[in-house]
């Protein structure tokens, strides 16, 4: 039998492979993307290239906004979107559930952290022991937060989690109803220009991020070409992201209400083209997942390499 490494190297030199019967050729009527207010996908939205680009072959780009990972997922799953981006936290728990998706690109993730109130007493992630901590279930900030305590000999049972949607705990944050939140930009950002919010323990300090394209199965089985296209149509956004960073933060501003400093900050310290999946990352997701499986928030080993798509 091939060990879990050979698997992955295996699958990240094979090509991508339908067996649905199906057409990669076959070209839809329309493509619904989700995005989130970050990220290479709002690039391509706001700069309207990749709509002008399926215009001119009668296909309809349909954008639809979601406010964290875990729905749209679900929207993948239910078949009310074709594509989304999301962090790397949610399709190791939609892949736990069975659902019907497949990892199309990767890129490095969006800027996110750890934060607590400018006048905690709260130092460095062992003072979170015993502490309240507010977190997106099934989110980024959900494996941010449980790789942070594993790295300091800690373990997430010792913290109280506060489940709450990225609104909500900006709420509670403020209010001082929650003694840390782990958050990714721009609410980390706006966090730390708007209250001063103090940084304890950076994401990219703990472990490699990500965040990914994900796209239902039924579309990669019918759509592959038009997946590929799109793919390469948000990476081409993602690299002019890269090179021009002040008007990328100058369209997130306008885009969504955030201050411009805010912004700036966030866009700073985010990756936007987006790649393959390679060996490293694939293995890096399955790391994750095994860390989830083993607090017992998912309820079986999962493969992360299955569920890789091949172009």
């Amino acid at each position: 039998m091939l060990t879990r490494r050979a698997t992955i190297a295996a699958l990240a030199a094979a090509p991508f492979v339908m067996t649905s019967g199906r057409s990669l050729a076959e070209t839809p009527k329309a493509v619904r993307i989700g995005f989130q207010k970050n990220g290479s996908f709002l690039v391509a939205k706001l700069r309207g290239e990749i709509d002008r680009h399926f215009a001119e072959k009668g296909v309809e780009v349909e954008w639809r906004e979601f406010t964290f990972g875990p729905p749209l997922v679900e929207a993948l799953n239910v078949g009310a979107i074709d594509l989304g981006s999301v962090g790397d936290t949610p399709p190791i728990f939609a892949q736990a559930a069975k659902s019907k998706f497949v990892y199309a690109a990767a890129q490095n993730g969006t800027g996110a952290g750890i934060i607590v109130p400018k006048d905690s007493s709260i130092r460095a992630v062992p003072d979170l022991v015993g502490k309240r901590v507010a977190i997106p279930k099934g989110s980024v900030a959900h494996n941010i937060t449980a790789a942070a305590l594993e790295k300091a000999g800690f373990s997430f049972k010792d913290i109280t989690p506060v489940y709450l949607a990225p609104a909500d705990a900006q709420g509670a944050f403020r209010q001082g109803a929650v003694d840390a939140w782990t958050i990714w930009d721009p609410f980390f950002a706006v966090a730390e220009e708007t209250v001063g919010a103090k940084l304890i323990a950076l994401a990219t300090d703990i472990a490699p991020q990500y965040g990914f394209a994900l796209a239902s199965r039924d579309f990669a089985e019918r759509h592959g070409d038009t997946l590929a296209e799109v793919i390469d149509q948000i990476s081409r956004a993602g690299a002019w992201a890269d090179q021009n960073r002040d008007k990328t933060a100058e369209l997130f501003a306008e885009a969504t209400g955030t201050p411009l400093a805010a912004q700036r900050r966030a866009v700073a310290r985010a990756g936007y083209k987006l790649r393959p999946l390679d060996e490293t990352i694939v293995e890096n997701q399955q790391k994750s997942a095994d860390r989830f499986y083993a607090l017992g928030l998912i309820p079986a080993k999962i493969e992360v390499a299955e569920a890789v798509w091949r172009r």
